[in-house]
Formats: C-alpha cells, structure tokens, sequence
C-alpha cells in the first residue's frame, strides 16, 4: 500500500528530475500516480517522451525532506488540502495538455500561511527590477490598500517593484507570497534575503517549484510566471520596459481569464511602455487607485456569474 510519506518523496523526486514546464512528464504521473511514475523514470521505463524530459537527471538521489524540514521547508502537493487545485485547474482547462505552462509537479514552501487560504482572495502585482521611484511607490501603495481590504499581494520577490509590493503588504500587516524562480534557500536576489525572511515569517509564503539549492536562471523567470498569473484573481502591471519578461505574465493572465490591469506612467518612460501597450492594445484596464482595482475585479467576477 501506498504511504502519504511515499507519495510525498516520490513527488520530491520528480520535482528535481525534469525542468517545470515538462508536459510528458506532468500526463505520466497523472496516469500511473506519483510513485509509479517515479519508480519508471529511475528504471528508464517509460515513454520516449518522459525519457527525452528527463535525460540529464534521471539517477538523482531523493531530496531529503527531513533536512529540508530543519531548514523551514516543506513541500506542498496536489495530495495536500493546501494546494490550490482551483487555481491550477484554470491552467490545465486554458492550455493544451502538450504545452509547456503546465501546472506544477509540487511547490517547496518556507513560511507557515496556507497556500490555498492566500491564494483565494489574492491580487499578484509585479513589474520591473530596474523599477523607478514612482512605480515603486504606486506598488507599495497598491500593495498596502489592496491588503487592508483583505486580499493577498502575490509577487515575484525581485526587486524593484516586485519588492515594493511585497513590503506594502507587509506594512499593512497581511500575508504576502513570493513566487520564486530558483530554489526557496538559495538567497537570491541577495539584497532581498531579509525581506523574503519576513514574508516567510509573517504569516505568508516563499514558493517555487524548483527543489532547494536550484540556481536562478533566466528561463526558469519565464517558467515561473505561469504562477504569477495563476495562482491570482487579478494581475496588475505597475511598470515594466519593452524587455520585460512582465508582458508574458500579463499575456497569460489574460488566456487564463483573469483580469489584468496595468497603472500609466510618464510618456517619457521607458519602464511603462509595456503598460501603455497593453492598455492600449486591450490587454489590460487602466487603473490608477486600489479601489480601481477593486472595481474591475469586482465587474470580471460579475462577468463571470452572469448565465
């Protein structure tokens, strides 16, 4: 018979064994269970496509989920009553099964919130790390407002605006959750280890789906913001420059029904151009306040419930 404690290294397993985002792998373990499917791909017992996902990393040894424990982390699971199924089932109804914004294997946690209680009611706000004084301020104060009206603030725990975010929530003394792209212990970006430490220790969350000690890269920041925009009601853009990976969340925010909104900057600035192209292309409403924030969540979520 199958244990919770089996289901749970296996899934530890197969969180290190494949980069996220790894379709084959994701079908494989939702047809055979995740025990199954961890024991096959060991054994290179499995279809040519989970082999193809997991070539470089098939023998890696168990993540040791006792040590893991002792330095404050934890793994989440679809087994678990804090995943959040509602959310991650928006991603696989939005997208074939075949590409690559799968939902997650698992998510290593540090901090004590439940993930599916801050996520019900949560608002991600995210822009630029070469943030400017102004779009660090909106954010805060985005971030600030929007918790004292009893809402998450989900980030990416960047700097810039991601950060602003993240301590506006903090300031209103309400749950955050930052949503990382490399390992929860690996301490990156290095300037915000104390502010991530705080959010893990005032009732939110650090995640990710990389396994502890994954470096930061810049595809995993691309993988990483299917989450940002899933695990959220609303997506807000508060400055982000022609570059920015930003414009993704955004985009898959709106594919997965969500309402997306982005904040007007100056002509003149570069960091509030994919802003003003996404306003003006449709892609998100203009806001400027957090009760105009409200107001479109408020008219999407009628949206959706009229018959």
């Amino acid at each position: 018979m199958t244990s919770v404690d089996d289901v749970r290294t296996a899934r530890a397993y197969l969180s290190r064994v494949a980069e996220p985002g790894a379709p084959a792998l994701r079908a494989f373990v939702a047809q055979h269970g995740p025990v199954t499917a961890a024991g096959a791909i060991r054994n290179r017992d499995c279809p040519l496509e989970v082999l193809q996902e997991t070539t470089t990393r098939p023998q890696l040894d168990d993540v040791d989920l006792d040590a893991a424990a002792e330095a404050g982390i934890r793994l989440i699971t679809p087994e678990d009553d804090e995943w959040p199924a509602a959310a991650l089932h928006h991603v696989t109804a939005a997208f074939p099964a075949e590409s690559d914004l799968t939902p997650p294997i698992a998510l290593w946690a540090r901090g004590s919130g439940d993930l599916n209680h801050l996520t019900a009611a949560a608002i991600t706000i995210t822009g630029s790390r070469a943030a400017t004084a102004y779009g660090e301020h909106v954010a805060g104060e985005l971030a600030q407002d929007l918790g004292h009206h009893g809402h998450t603030v989900i980030s990416g725990g960047a700097y810039g605006v991601d950060a602003a975010a993240h301590r506006g929530a903090l300031s209103a003394g309400t749950p955050t959750v930052a949503v990382l792209a490399c390992g929860v212990d690996v301490g990156y970006p290095a300037g915000n280890v104390t502010l991530l430490g705080r959010v893990a220790h005032r009732g939110g969350l650090v995640i990710s789906e990389y396994p502890p000690g994954t470096p930061p890269a810049r595809h995993r920041f691309l993988t990483r913001n299917r989450l940002l925009a899933a695990l959220a009601a609303a997506v807000v853009v508060v400055e982000a420059g022609p570059r920015s990976g930003v414009r993704t969340t955004a985009l898959l925010a709106g594919g997965l029904g969500k309402a997306v909104m982005a904040v007007p900057g100056p002509v003149t600035s570069a960091m509030s151009t994919v802003c003003h192209e996404l306003i003006r292309h449709g892609g998100a409403t203009l806001v400027t306040s957090s009760g105009e924030v409200l107001d479109v969540l408020r008219q999407a979520r009628t949206r959706e419930h009229q018959p």
